[in-house]
């Protein structure tokens, strides 16, 4: 799966990892994150991350 970055903080979101802490189970496609999902480290939107 392909992971993305965030373009102001570096924080990678890893499909595999997902991010429970903020609503997204693991094995979640970047295509399934919630459009009002925001980076847990800087609080962006998804419009500011990049395919790596």
């Amino acid at each position: 799966m392909t992971k993305y970055v965030c373009t102001v903080c570096g924080y990678v979101y890893d499909p595999e990892a997902g991010d429970p802490d903020n609503g997204v189970d693991p094995g979640t496609a970047w295509e399934n994150v919630p459009e009002d999902w925001v980076c847990p480290l800087c609080a962006v939107g998804k419009d500011m991350f990049e395919a790596q």
